[in-house]
């Protein structure tokens, strides 16, 4: 359970802060929410506690994790599919998944992939989408600006 105050990651909306924890009815139903502001766009939302992991919700990881999320950006060889239907919908569920290193792994293999050929206008956005969810995550973690968060996540891609 987080606690008001604690810094969280909301799969494919990215990091966020739980502002509150308040009980509420929602269709004839009395839950206990954590009001969450999505920290990137400013949205908040309502995530039930009990269905919050289910969801997916996740505390950031730490500073030590940090590093290896830097290596996976880092590492070289890479085996993506050829069939942009397949591929697309494989990247799709890794950054659905949550875990910071499938969405670090989307960001790589389609920065990688931009470098050989040009992406589509849908694989662009999903490369934007989970470069945005890394670097904010390790902004958090490190406790450094985005902009900061940004250089260091550029220079493990094209390192």
């Amino acid at each position: 359970m987080f606690k008001v105050g604690d810094k969280i990651v909301y799969p494919m909306h990215g990091v966020g802060k739980i502002e509150s924890i308040e009980k509420k009815t929602v269709l004839k139903q009395r839950d206990t929410f954590y009001i969450i502001t999505i920290i990137n766009s400013g949205m908040k939302v309502m995530i039930p506690v009990e269905k919050a992991e289910a969801i997916g919700i996740r505390a950031i990881i730490s500073k030590r994790e940090v590093s290896k999320v830097l290596l996976l950006l880092k590492k070289k060889e890479v085996i993506t599919e050829d069939d942009w239907k397949l591929r697309y919908q494989g990247n799709i569920d890794k950054v659905k998944s949550g875990s910071i290193y499938e969405v670090g792994e989307v960001a790589r293999d389609l920065y990688r992939r931009s470098k050989e050929k040009e992406l589509s206008i849908m694989e662009r956005k999903l490369y934007e989408n989970a470069y945005q969810l890394v670097i904010h995550e390790i902004a958090l973690a490190k406790n450094v600006s985005i902009e900061e968060a940004s250089n260091i996540v550029s220079e493990a891609l094209s390192a």
